[in-house]
């Protein structure tokens, strides 16, 4: 990698340019150049790339899948918005060369917070290095200061630049640099809070820094085999980990990771029960999956399943039509999106479905185009797709309520069905089938809409085709049978827990308005999904807490469109592992619950309890995008509650005037919570503006169940939910009955 590679660049089936991709010496970025002019083109660092897929895993490389075999063909991932690296390399071994360097350097990136700090170094001394000479004088440590987010006094910069100039050379070079920089962010607020515990001020032996964890992280078990731990792992010095004592330093490490995060390190794994029935969990889900654009005109692509799927969504949609030649094809029917092969997205949700969870994909929703049988009902398994058919539920003797723990790596579909899923199990009863009807509202009528065309098109030649087709689909329907929602007494009377209704997000409002108790009853046995409005043209999203407020497991957004709906659903499913599934609250997994979120004396279990957190200061948060150059943040902090009704509640501190770099605010913000088991808390940063509307800085939110109390950090995300290191706040947590 070092030494240089020759690679094809794919844009599309016609632009495949080569390029002279190198990894530099720092081992932390690439850049490649055009082979024909030998102008180097773009660079990129290590730190930017998510993830390196392998093979024709992306649009544009199945695009070329007939022109350049898979195992020359990687694809490079990046954060945020930027568009794919698609690649095609000169043979297999440099593909691998490539896909398993990368793969490690990503890998090493995150491993400590001293690793993240030598790379922000570095980066920014590149940045203000603007004559490219490995130094930097006085000039551009002041043009570094502006783009750091400092506002600093000239003369206290040129004290800071004079005290790390050893040399006195007037330049600062190599380890001056990294003296500056010390000099730079030294956390006053820490270097207290250390000093507080420890007896000489110097270090915290290991029972000053098990009483550190005792009083103030209200670490309650283990805290001195825990301290010793903690010594090991963020200790910088060798001398001082066998002498087990902890710097000042090391004091900052461990605040800074992920033992000292808001977020409870015990909950990022797997730690819920996974052998109740789905009913019982709330399930990551997305709308129109396909499309990442708006629902008229936008782009369809299996990069929308692949990003959904990456981000821990369990719930998928896909549309079928006819298209030409009998091929189905996946789109936004009755709009002009673009369209792709039903077999793509068969064959992209093979290879991704089980790459973060194992988790079933409960109910992938299917449209399935008027004729041709056998592609459809058929062709998921022949392309490796395990979709769950009838003849294994029967043999595994399956329930009417399965656990995400039974259909382990197993993909359900959510659809129409002849008959109840008694008959397809235990063979047909003396009742007349039972066609379900599809979804309500909008999605009903572009049912009854498509059926009235095809009808005309197709005339009666089709219907056999047409009613094996039906039979066919229908035997793929085991567990979300679709049924028509005539009121909770009727479903009630008639459903079962192996069917499932869909609600568009008005008809959900009204009921949770004028029946929200029998919502949460209905909610604790049977499936229920939520759709967007079909105004919601440009794929914008309405608030999901408002269906969980009522126990609604499949809230569907469209994940393509950043923002507060989409900061609640990474919050909400970043715990467990990030499965995709969390199970719901013991009260909402009652048939007979009495709970109503409108009412939040109906909870059954202790009192309100008291949230108050004490924001202290921020840490290089990052300049507000498309800002002016040299501008300079004014930042302040909101906190806002995200709940039942009485719960929502949002409090915010003063900004502090020019400084993104070390902000401190030592304010107390307090919020009562009475149903803390549904809350989810978002912090968000905002440079104040006096004439317009604050500009979005960054966010982190989490569910209050996931709060670690005691001094934390806080690890910023970016509008689109990526992370944007060494960005942070400090806080103090304090929760009370």
């Amino acid at each position: 990698m070092q030494q240089g590679t020759l690679m094809r660049k794919v844009k599309s089936k016609s632009w495949k340019k080569q390029r002279y991709f190198k990894l530099q010496e720092d081992c932390m970025t690439i850049w490649y150049q055009s082979k024909r002019t030998g102008k180097t083109e773009s660079a990129f660092s290590i730190s930017d790339v998510e993830t390196v897929r392998e093979g024709h895993q992306s649009e544009v490389l199945q695009s070329v899948a007939e022109e350049f075999p898979p195992e020359r063909c990687f694809t490079i991932v990046f954060y945020g918005r930027r568009g794919n690296l698609d690649l095609v390399a000169g043979s297999a071994e440099e593909a691998q060369c490539w896909v398993q360097g990368l793969r490690q350097l990503i890998e090493v990136l995150p491993l400590t917070f001293a690793l993240v700090s030598c790379t922000w170094i570095r980066d920014w001394f590149q940045k203000a290095d603007k004559n490219k000479d490995g130094r930097m004088n006085f000039k551009e440590v002041q043009r570094l200061l502006k783009m750091m987010n400092v506002d600093m006094n000239e003369d206290h910069a040129l004290r800071l630049f004079q005290d790390a100039d050893k040399s006195e050379s007037g330049t600062l070079e190599g380890e001056e640099f990294v003296l500056f920089y010390k000099a730079l962010t030294q956390r006053e607020e820490v270097l207290s809070l250390f000093q507080e515990y420890s007896e000489d001020g110097k270090k915290l032996t290991l029972l000053e820094l098990a009483d550190f964890l005792r009083e103030e992280q209200l670490e309650d078990e283990g805290t001195e085999e825990l301290a010793m731990e903690l010594i090991d792992k963020y200790e910088p010095s060798e001398t001082a980990r066998a002498r087990h004592v902890l710097s000042a330093d090391g004091f900052l490490m461990y605040l800074c990771s992920l033992e000292g995060s808001i977020f409870n390190p015990q909950h990022r794994g797997l730690w819920q029960d996974m052998s109740q029935p789905l009913c019982h969990y709330f399930i990551s889900s997305s709308h129109n999956t396909y499309l990442i654009e708006d629902q008229i005109r936008g782009h369809s692509s299996i990069e929308g399943y692949i990003r959904a799927l990456k981000r821990g969504c369990r719930c998928l949609e896909v549309d079928c039509w006819d298209g030409p030649n009998g091929e189905p094809m996946v789109y936004h029917g009755h709009t002009f999106t673009s369209k792709i092969p039903f077999r793509e997205v068969v064959s992209t949700l093979g290879k991704t479905s089980w790459g973060n969870s194992s988790s079933p994909l409960p109910s992938m929703g299917m449209s399935p185009a008027s004729s041709h049988p056998q592609r459809y009902g058929h062709s998921t398994a022949v392309q490796g797709i395990p979709v769950l058919p009838e003849s294994v539920a029967r043999s595994q003797g399956a329930s009417l309520s399965p656990t995400p723990q039974e259909l382990k790596h197993k993909i359900l579909l959510k659809g129409k069905k002849i008959g109840r899923l008694e008959d397809t199990l235990d063979g047909p009863g003396d009742e007349a089938p039972d066609v379900s009807d599809d979804d309500n509202g909008a999605e009903a009528e572009e049912e009854r809409r498509r059926a009235k065309v095809k009808g005309t098109q197709h005339g009666s030649a089709l219907q056999k085709d047409k009613e094996t087709l039906a039979q066919a689909l229908s035997d793929c329907v085991i567990y979300c049978k679709n049924v028509p929602f005539r009121g909770f007494q009727e479903a009630r009377s008639h459903s079962r827990p192996s069917e499932i209704s869909s609600l568009s997000e008005a008809k959900a409002r009204k009921l949770i308005r004028d029946e929200g108790n029998e919502f949460v009853r209905h909610n604790a046995w049977q499936l229920t999904r939520i759709y967007p409005s079909g105004m919601r043209t440009d794929s914008s999203n309405y608030s999901p807490q408002e269906m969980w407020n009522v126990g609604c497991q499949i809230v569907a957004l469209n994940f393509q469109t950043a923002g507060l709906e989409m900061d609640l659903c990474d919050g909400l499913f970043s715990q467990n592992g990030c499965c995709g599934y969390v199970l719901k609250p013991p009260f909402m997994r009652d048939k007979e619950t009495l709970f109503n979120p409108s009412d939040p004396s109906s909870r059954e279990g202790p009192g309100p309890i008291t949230l108050t957190i004490q924001v202290i200061s921020g840490q290089q948060l990052p300049k507000v995008a498309n800002s002016k150059e040299g501008a300079i943040i004014d930042p302040l902090v909101r906190v806002e509650i995200y709940g039942v009704p009485a719960d929502q509640a949002h409090q915010e501190t003063k900004y502090i005037e020019n400084n993104g770099f070390n902000p401190r605010w030592d304010e107390t913000l307090q919020f009562q919570l009475h149903v803390p088991e549904l809350a989810l808390i978002r912090f968000v940063v905002e440079d104040y503006d006096k004439t317009s509307r604050n500009d979005f800085v960054g966010q982190f939110t989490l569910p209050f169940a996931n709060i670690k109390p005691g001094y934390r950090h806080i690890h910023l995300l970016s509008k689109d939910g990526t992370s944007i290191p060494p960005s942070s706040l400090f806080v103090h947590i304090r929760i009370t009955e």
